[in-house]
Order: C-alpha cells, then structure tokens, then sequence
C-alpha cells in the first residue's frame, strides 16, 4: 500500500520549525550569502557548493534562499520569497530544481537510512531531461552525508563532467566522511554558529518564546538543536541536571533515580526522553571540560551552572577528565540503545560513574 504523500515525513526538516523552503530570512550567515552573491555575479560561480558547519545553523535555509535568488533572475532581493519562480519552489514543483533527500520506503513504511543511488540517478535525468529547455538548473542534496558509497560515487561522476548551466549545492555535516575527491570537485561555503543575539532573532521569527541566550549556549549556536531543545523542555531538563550535580560529591542518590526514570519514558511525537537526556548529559561534560580550560562560560545554560562548573573543573587536569568521561559515556550511549540496555539503569550507572570522577570527589561545596 502506497503512504499519502502528505503523511510522509520529511528527512529534512527540523521537528517544530518549517521547512527551509518556508524560511524566508537567513541569520547570521552575512558573509556566507556575500561570498556567494559575489562568486555568482563576478562570473566565477563554480558549478558545485559544499555547505557546510554545525548542524542547525542555517545551511539548508541558505541553499534553498540561493535556489529562489538564481531562478528568480538572480536581480532582487537575495532569498525573496513573492516571486513566481519562489512560490513553486515552496510547493516543490518549480521544474528547474531538483532535491535529493533520504526517500520514503513503502514497504518497510519509513525513512530510509542512507540517500541511495536510485536518487543520484534520478537526479541524472533530472539534469538530462531539462537540459532542452535551457536555463540555470539546481539541486539541492541535504544533506551529502547520508549518501550511501554507490550514491557517492555516482554523484563523483556528475561532478567530474558537470551539466551545463547546473548548480549543485550540497549541504555536509561532516564533509570529512565524504570522499576527497568529491569535496577537491566542490567550493567550500562555511557557515558559523550563531550567537545569542542572532539566536533570539531566529527563535522570535519563528515564533519561540525560550530563552535565547540559554539556549545558544546549550546548543552551541545551533538553531535545529536549539528548537528541538525548546520543543523537548530541553532547558529544564539541563536545569534538573546541574542542580543534581551540584550535590556531588555526594550524590543525592534519590534524585539521581528520579533523573535517570524520566530518561526511560516513550519516545513520541515531541521527541525521545532518552535522547534529550543524553543530549544534556554530554553538553554539560562537554561545558564542563571547556571550563577547565577557559573558565566557566557565559552566558551559562541554567541558574548557577557557572558557579558549578568551576567548583567541578578548576584546572586543566580536571579538564582532561571531565574529556574523558565524555568521550567513555558517548561510547557507552550508542552500545547501551544498539543493544535495548534499559535507559534508567544505564543513566543511572552513568551518573554514578561522574560522582566517582577524582575532580567531581575533591570539589566540595562551598560552606555557609
């Protein structure tokens, strides 16, 4: 049985924010879109872009702004969503773009893992069939990380004998994982994290009342994880944890199993309880090395973080275990839900494991 078309998820969208195709504005990238901008009308637009920086920040939203400024006429506005030429691009039908994404598997009846060749190919024949029609003609890959080796290699072949008139822009995670010879064939694009500023512009326009400078901090100026933080009470739960460890070096054993049962609810439509919790989990060891080493950040993530963090981490030694402990419980995350170990259970033995850490034993609390 063939899946409604309009009850199939899409692989490229953050949950609780539009598409990038409806994201009329991009924040915070000024010198990525005047790069561009001056690449395309000084005659030297390269036929393939790598996007890339963390995820979240803005690197969908910028390929698909270009995609309406190019077949626009590349005139007005840069990213203008009232033209013709963007009013089909939001509704996926303009004929002289093509997106490639993870498809939709009908019979297993969900998202495949990994863009496959079957979508290079039809991006082929997207570029050979609109070859006689003439004009610009774009795809967008989002992301270039998902490919799977035969999809790579054949995406290797359109870049080393590119279409004329294509534009190709890819957005990369992790460009390291791809092939070097398909990142030597692109232009690099970097996009920044955003800053708290930029951050609380992009969460008003898109209508979130949180707190911007919390959560720039929490999701390393990223607006995709600062969403799903917000729409996850992803703050809250970072304020559960550094409250629980600010007990250590005693651990307050009975809030320690509250923290670690609410890590084992259902995941749901809003998200997965155990993800959110590790998610936090490793921000605030990952907060907590830095702190060792630069000091305590600011703007903190929850009420008395910084104060906190320097009592845990005063030093680089402590740093360096914090490190540690961050990279072994990562590890331990990706076994533990690989093979169905219980989350609570899991959590819980974690949270001991911190409490035993040489800094986290040696920080006590302050007196009075």
């Amino acid at each position: 049985m063939k899946s409604d078309p309009d009850d199939i998820p899409e692989p490229d969208r953050v949950p609780g924010a539009p598409h990038p195709r409806h994201t009329d504005r991009v924040i915070g990238q000024d010198s990525a879109i005047a790069e561009f901008i001056e690449a395309a009308q000084g005659g030297r637009l390269h036929h393939a872009w790598m996007l890339t920086g963390p995820r979240g920040v803005g690197k969908a939203t910028l390929a698909w702004a270009i995609a309406r400024w190019m077949l626009s006429g590349a005139t007005g506005p840069f990213g203008a969503t009232d033209t013709p030429e963007a009013r089909r691009i939001a509704a996926l039908s303009e004929p002289r773009l093509h997106l490639v994404r993870r498809p939709w598997d009908d019979k297993g009846g969900r998202l495949s893992a990994q863009i496959t060749v079957d979508e290079i190919r039809r991006l082929l024949s997207f570029f050979h069939l609109s070859a006689a029609e003439g004009g610009r003609r774009i795809a967008i890959i989002d992301a270039a990380d998902d490919m799977n080796p035969a999809a790579a290699n054949a995406l290797l072949k359109v870049l080393e004998e590119p279409p004329a008139d294509a534009l190709i822009l890819m957005i990369a995670h992790q460009p390291a994982g791809l092939l070097p010879t398909i990142r030597s064939r692109c232009r690099t694009l970097r996009l920044s994290p955003l800053n708290p500023a930029q951050m609380g512009n992009v969460l008003a326009h898109l209508g979130i009342d949180e707190d911007a400078e919390a959560l720039a901090a929490l999701s390393d100026g990223s607006v995709g994880e600062a969403l799903r933080l917000a729409g996850q009470g992803g703050l809250d739960r970072y304020q559960q944890l550094v409250d629980l460890m600010g007990t250590l070096p005693r651990l307050d054993r009975p809030r320690a199993a509250g923290f670690a049962d609410a890590a084992a609810g259902r995941a749901g439509a809003e998200g997965d309880p155990f993800d959110l919790t590790m998610t936090v989990l490793d921000r605030f060891l990952v907060r907590t090395a830095r702190a060792g080493l630069m000091g305590p950040p600011m703007p903190q993530a929850a009420q008395g973080e910084g104060a906190l963090l320097a009592r845990l981490s005063p030093d680089d030694a402590a740093a360096r275990a914090w490190a540690d402990a961050q990279a072994r419980l990562s590890a331990r995350a990706r076994t533990g839900r690989s093979v169905n170990l219980d989350p609570s259970a899991l959590v819980m033995d974690m949270l001991i494991e911190l409490a035993h850490l040489p800094p986290a034993r040696s920080a006590l609390p302050a007196k009075g």
